[in-house]
């Protein structure tokens, strides 16, 4: 099993929990969500602690990197995480509805199963002064140049890192499982199952439209052809499919980058900033899954409560960790505060958004291109 990547895994839970719950048998079905509901409980717990650990010393980071072009770069990365949340929200708003009709509404089954026993595992800070503790830390950090601090947070994050690695993305599956599991048993699976595909087809199709207005803007500013520059970029977005990761296919978007025109200055300067901070496919996905979720329970949310959290998703993704599902661990706890996610509804999110994470991640590359070509335009002004 550790051979096999984190989508077969989870893939793997799914259908054992499927199986699992569509027996009948009650205690299978209560043990899984037993290991579910402690899992969840140390999900909530560690949240706080990954904000932290992720958020602290990548803002401290930035602000040693001094200069014009980072603040430029920054902005342009920030700005279009928003507008690709932004879209996402208009354009699921309209299609969704189609996609998952009324009837599909989950939590119908009439069938109430619980697990054999909880365990609370508090949060040592909610999820909102967590965020404020990292800005100011971050921040902190960057003003007095403390290297002591810096240092001392790199190694908390270090240790984060090696829970996400070593204990939650392995265990992950069996979560997920149980949450399936209990679906089945009460007859909602299949209702589920049927959106995650509708929303995966249409979460590609809002990718390949970012890449598309990304790339105009970015050819329309440095006077060079849209489409062109995409094909350039296509060795990367394939390479980020594969990999998973922003960070591994760095070396690959730089290649491609240049071949856009962009000085080898500007590409190796804008595109590994980027692959930290500028995750619009990620945003998208994160965005269109939470509308799915939200829909399948019956419910909807208007633009003035998604807004906010498209604006704060776009500062949080700074903490995703370089692991596959990154974004969206990094993600749990905006959901949860934000828009009143329950521990069912954001195993929903990581299932939905593991499933197309590699595509996020292409999509994700893809666009660092796009605003190191507006950078080397600003540079070459300057």
């Amino acid at each position: 099993m550790k051979k096999l990547g984190l989508l077969p895994r989870l893939l793997i839970g799914i259908v054992i929990g499927i199986l699992i719950g569509a027996t009948k048998i009650e205690i299978l079905t209560r043990l899984l969500m037993t290991f579910s509901g402690i899992f969840g409980e140390f999900l909530n717990y560690i949240i706080p602690l990954l904000i932290i650990a992720f958020v602290a010393p990548g803002i401290a980071e930035l602000g040693d990197k001094a200069g014009r072009l980072l603040g430029i770069t920054a902005g342009l990365a920030y700005i279009s995480t928003v507008i690709a949340g932004t879209m996402a929200y208009l354009i699921a708003t309209a299609v969704l509805p189609i996609l998952v009709p009324s009837g599909a509404n989950i939590g119908t089954g009439g069938i109430e199963i619980s697990a054999i026993f909880t365990l609370q595992i508090p949060p040592i800070l909610p999820v909102m002064s967590a965020l404020i503790t990292a800005f100011l830390l971050g921040l902190g950090m960057a003003a007095i140049k403390s290297t002591y601090m810096i240092h001392l947070m790199k190694e908390f994050e270090g240790i984060i890192s090696k829970v996400i690695d070593h204990i939650i993305i392995p265990l992950l599956p069996i979560y997920i499982a149980g949450i399936f599991a209990n679906m089945a048993y009460t007859g909602e699976v299949m209702a589920t199952m049927s959106v995650f595909g509708k929303v995966f087809l249409l979460v590609i199709a809002m990718h390949i439209l970012i890449i598309v207005i990304q790339f105009i803007i970015a050819g329309s500013i440095s006077s060079r052809n849209p489409f062109a520059s995409i094909k350039n970029m296509l060795p990367a977005y394939f390479t980020a499919i594969g990999t998973q990761s922003s960070a591994a296919t760095i070396p690959v978007t730089v290649a491609s980058a240049k071949k856009n025109g962009v000085s080898d200055e500007v590409a190796e300067f804008a595109v590994p900033l980027c692959a930290t901070i500028h995750l619009s496919g990620s945003t998208i996905t994160i965005t269109t899954c939470a509308l799915a979720v939200i829909l399948i329970q019956g419910t909807t949310v208007g633009f003035g409560q998604i807004f906010p959290f498209v604006l704060m998703l776009g500062v949080t993704m700074v903490a995703a960790p370089g692991v596959p599902g990154g974004a969206i661990m990094a993600a749990l706890g905006l959901l949860s505060t934000m828009l009143g996610f329950t521990e069912a509804q954001l195993g929903l999110m990581m299932a939905l958004y593991i499933a197309q994470d590699s595509f996020g991640t292409a999509c994700n590359v893809t666009g660092d291109a796009a605003i190191a070509m507006i950078v080397d335009r600003f540079a070459k002004k300057s």
